[in-house]
């Protein structure tokens, strides 16, 4: 058997960046907690 490969860290966020762009539910709720952020450093 072939040892797997390991990953690049770029490799990594690639994938993970697919992963959520199918996500609608997690992409919603990445937005709503940078809209708190901003409001929040708004005041």
């Amino acid at each position: 058997m072939r040892k797997p490969r390991k990953r690049s860290f770029a490799e990594l966020v690639l994938e993970n960046k697919r992963q959520l762009m199918k996500d609608r539910d997690a992409l919603d709720r990445i937005e709503e907690r940078l809209e708190e952020k901003r409001l929040g450093k708004a005041e």
